[in-house]
């Protein structure tokens, strides 16, 4: 458990890295590096419990979109880090992601993402999930 905490925790440092150090860069004509928090969440629906953690690079053409899908008892977590995305959540409104925004998905809740440019997008996506033996996730349309 220690061992995959660490080796998480260097994964997401060594992705993360290139985005901090731009955002510090911005920020360098104040002393000293500046610390943007992008988001500050609990888990939402977990019962207080995660069995795993995964991280993905998302690269997205541009015109592509995501079918509309659920991820079983997991939470996402879309980071952009190149270009613009729009998520869609059931019964919520579309949101339009820029590079640096952030968007939060709660478990099994139907959603998608696209990119509506004529750029490329690539973001950091990360699943905690309650329960690795539930599939990781599921085609779905929303209610």
């Amino acid at each position: 458990m220690f061992l995959r905490r660490n080796f998480l925790n260097v994964a997401v440092a060594a992705v993360a890295l290139p985005a901090i150090s731009r955002i510090c860069n911005v920020q360098a004509s104040q002393e000293g590096p500046q610390l943007t928090q992008i988001l500050k969440a609990d888990l939402e629906h977990q019962d207080g419990t995660v069995q795993e953690t995964v991280v993905n690079l998302l690269e997205m053409a541009p015109g592509i979109s995501a079918p509309w899908h659920m991820h079983p008892g997991a939470q996402e977590i879309i980071f952009v880090i190149e270009g613009h995305l729009v998520v869609e959540v059931e019964d919520t409104a579309p949101k339009e992601l820029a590079t640096g925004g952030c968007a939060l998905i709660s478990a099994d809740t139907p959603h998608l993402v696209r990119n509506d440019t004529q750029i490329g997008a690539k973001a950091l996506v990360t699943h905690s999930r309650a329960d690795k033996e539930k599939p990781f996730a599921v085609l779905k349309k929303p209610a």
